[in-house]
Parts: C-alpha cells; structure tokens; sequence
C-alpha cells in the first residue's frame, strides 16, 4: 500500500514539507494507540537477530540513520516501525536553521535524494530533554560543530554535544563528513581527526568516572569520496585512538551514475540512494579487508532492498542503516530485511 497509494500521493510535494507532515502524521497515530499496530506488523522478533556489537546488545542489526530525526522528536515511534536502533541528529551546540530553502530534492529516476540541509537542528541541549531511556529502542547521538564555529575550535562544539548526550544516548556518531557545511570534511584530514577523536575518547572516560557508568561507544561516521590511502589513514586513526567503530558511508558528492535531468543532478548537496550503494559497499569491504576485521562498521548508504543490506553485511558490516530507502520503499522495508538476514541465520543453523 505504502509504494502503490501513499507515496505517490506523498511525492507530490515538497519533500521537507511532507517529511515533517509525516513526524505529525506519525505522532498523532501513535498517541491513539497506533504503535502496537505498527509494531505488530513490522516488527520481527527472533535471537537469531539479535547482535552484540561494540558492548551493546541490538535486537535487530537494522537501524535508522541519522538525518531522519534531527531533534530526537519522534525516535520512539519511529522505533515502532521494526527498527532495532535509531539514530539521531546531527546535533550542534547552539541551534540553527541550516541552508535556505529549497534544499531537499527528489531524483525519482534514480532513487535518489540529494539535499543540502545545513545540520539544521533545534540545538543539542532541546534534543537531550527530549531523550529519555526506553529498553525497546536503542539510540545513538550523531554530532557536529555549528557552521559558525572555525574548525580550529570545532572540538569545543563536539565537546559540548557529547557533555549534554552522554547520560542519552547509547552511542556517538562523530561527523565530520556532511558535504553541506563548509569546510567541514577538512576535519577528516589525519592530523584534526586524530585530535578531534582523542579529544572525545578523554571527555568519555572523564564523564563515565563522573557520573558512574560505562563509556560510550564512539563512532567515526566518513564520507564515500574518501581514496584509498585516506581510508588507510581512518583505519590508522581508529587503532590509534581507541575507538569502536566506523559509519560507512555520507552522502556523496559524486553524480556520476545518475539519469535524472540535469536540473536535478547539478543541485549542490550531499547524495544519498541507489546510486551510492556499490560505492558504501566497496568502501565497507575496504575498511573490513585492510583493517582484518579490527573493528565493526555500520553499513548505511543505498540500500532499497533485502539483497542490498545484505550485500554491506556480506562486505564486513556488522550493522545496516536505512535513510532513503525507507523514503522510497516504506517500512515494510524494514521488515523484509530482517526477516532476509532470519532466513540466512536459520540456513546456517
């Protein structure tokens, strides 16, 4: 029903408009009552599903990525559609209204959105008195630095978003690979990622001493336009600073696989969707090969099928996420690929 009668009536606005006429849709149903329903029927529920993966225990390796819900609004309902973890974010210290509208767009032809947000977000200390633990969802803090902060301070920003969402969030997402603030990426260059993660891996134990519980998972979340001896040097990174883990892969910067009309296709922004899944799996099988396996990845990045996530599992990641592919595909996605990865796990058994 979702790809037959509800998304072509959703496609025929504005994108960002009708993604937060969704968050109210959502919320209104579920305040009736409606999340039992959703879970009923996308839930799947198995142990063989279930994944330990850098000290925490997911009930399903499927996850929604971070950009979905900026503001920790809806991360609950959200959890409702089958979903074994959520991200949310990018968060900044203070709030902003990211890059002028329009800023999100469509590329039907291909599967695709490309959009050039901005990190626009109500602030990290909002999102973190909206979060509150629920044993049925497991949640992860994507954070990055205000577009007005010089990446030579950018660590004050990271820090600040890290104090507020320790005590919230399950695990960190580090970003420094938006394509849509300025200058942003730079700080993937060894030498500012190195201190950037060093930095963060200190405020951690200092926090977990503090408050008493253990560290939090940190993760590095990259972009796929990376080469090869850049990506050498974030396996390099991940063994020097301790870290647990990466996120393969950001939206893209590259429009070379695309049909859509030129119009589409020469927006400015980050794209996301089928033409980036062959790219996260190469740069997925690439972290997983060079590195021997030394830490998990999170694979995220075109994937609008069952055989899709499988193939980033197959290629060394320990978990997926899904952005666009929900768009496009609806919740029933979700379910589908779980019960993809159940019909393995038993073939195994």
């Amino acid at each position: 029903m979702y790809k037959t009668i509800i998304r072509p009536i959703f496609f025929l606005f504005d994108p960002e408009s009708i993604h937060h006429f969704t968050f109210r849709l959502i919320k209104l149903l579920s305040s009736l009552g409606f999340g039992s329903l959703f879970r009923a029927m996308y839930e799947v529920k198995d142990p063989l599903l279930h994944r330990e993966v850098f000290g925490l225990q997911f009930k399903n390796p499927v996850g929604l990525a971070a950009g979905f819900d900026k503001d920790a609004l809806l991360y609950k309902e959200l959890g409702d559609f089958g979903f074994g973890f959520v991200e949310i974010g990018t968060l900044t210290p203070k709030p902003q209204q990211g890059n002028p509208k329009k800023r999100l767009f469509r590329l039907k032809a291909d599967h695709a959105l490309i959009n050039r947000m901005g990190f626009n977000n109500g602030g990290v200390k909002a999102a973190a008195e909206r979060l509150s633990p629920d044993p049925r969802i497991l949640v992860g803090g994507n954070i990055g630095k205000n577009k007005v902060t010089p990446n030579e301070r950018a660590m004050e920003d990271y820090l600040i978003c890290f104090r507020e969402l320790f005590t919230k969030v399950d695990y960190f997402a580090v970003n420094v690979s938006s394509p849509n603030t300025p200058g942003l990426r730079e700080l993937q260059d060894k030498a500012p990622l190195t201190a950037l993660l060093k930095g963060l891996r200190e405020e951690n134990t200092k926090l977990s001493v503090a408050v008493q519980s253990k560290e939090k998972p940190i993760l590095l979340k990259i972009a796929p336009d990376l080469t090869d001896s850049q990506l050498l040097d974030i396996i390099a990174i991940v063994e020097e600073t301790g870290i647990q883990g990466v996120i393969a892969t950001n939206t893209t910067l590259d429009r070379s696989k695309l049909r859509s009309a030129e119009e589409l296709r020469s927006e400015k922004g980050g794209l996301s969707g089928e033409p980036l899944g062959d790219r996260s799996a190469e740069v997925i099988r690439f972290l997983h090969t060079r590195s021997n396996g030394a830490f998990p990845i999170i694979g995220v990045g075109g994937i609008h099928s069952e055989q899709d996530a499988l193939e980033k599992l197959e290629a060394g990641a320990s978990l997926v996420q899904l952005w666009t592919g929900f768009v496009y595909e609806g919740p029933a996605l979700v379910k589908r690929i779980n019960k993809a990865i159940l019909q393995k796990e038993r073939a195994k058994a």
